[in-house]
Parts: structure tokens; C-alpha cells; sequence
């Protein structure tokens, strides 16, 4: 089971990387297996799915995403935590706010990734 201290730790690590714009530190989090599921991949691929499959894939969307946009900030509104999973909700530069369900591994790394928008 998922702790306080590491998932606010996961968390804090998470976003800093974000922010940070250091893709090698923000795949750090994701396994290699990882599967994304996003309306931001769904308009930004062009692909009504919204998935994403495998790091590298995974990695070639985020690296997208921060070319897109450029002045992309997160900030942390609330952090959640479960037996395996971490649900963070941040809000980004314009103000839309987003929850991101992480389901982890054994080793700590996110291994799937629903996202929700509110705009």
C-alpha cells in the first residue's frame, strides 16, 4: 500500500519535472509498459482514442506537448492516494484543471494513466 510521504513525494517529483520541462526526469515516473489515456493526446494526435502506448511512444507525445506548448506550468491543487494508485489534480498556465489517475507497479513507476479535463 501507497504511503502519504512517498505519494506527496511522487507527486512533488512529478511536477517539478513537469515545470521544469526535463522530459528524461518526467518519463522517469513511467514504466515501460505505460498506457496513456487523455483528451489532450485525443485533439493533439488526432486520434479519438486518446491512448498512448509504451514509454517511447508515451515519451514522443510529451515531447510534442512541450514544443506545443511552450510556457506549460502545473500547479498542484490536491493529491490522492490508494493501495497501488495516485490521483493527482493540477491545474495548468490558463487555468484548466486536470486529474490524472496513475495506477503504479511494484517499483513505483505509473504503468497506466487515465486523465480528466475540465476544459
Amino acid at each position: 500500500m501507497l504511503t502519504e510521504t512517498f505519494t506527496r513525494q511522487f507527486a512533488a517529483d512529478w511536477m517539478q519535472a513537469w515545470n521544469s520541462h526535463d522530459l528524461d526526469a518526467i518519463m522517469s515516473h513511467y514504466a515501460d509498459d505505460v498506457v496513456l489515456t487523455s483528451p489532450a493526446a485525443a485533439k493533439l494526435l488526432g486520434d479519438a482514442s486518446g491512448q498512448v502506448s509504451g514509454k517511447e511512444n508515451v515519451r514522443a507525445y510529451f515531447r510534442r506537448g512541450l514544443e506545443a506548448f511552450p510556457q506549460l506550468k502545473f500547479s498542484l491543487v490536491d493529491v490522492f492516494w490508494g493501495v497501488s494508485s495516485v490521483v493527482l489534480c493540477f491545474e495548468n498556465q490558463r487555468g484548466t484543471r486536470t486529474a490524472e489517475f496513475m495506477e503504479l507497479n511494484p517499483a513505483g513507476k505509473v504503468m497506466q494513466v487515465v486523465a480528466n479535463h475540465n476544459g
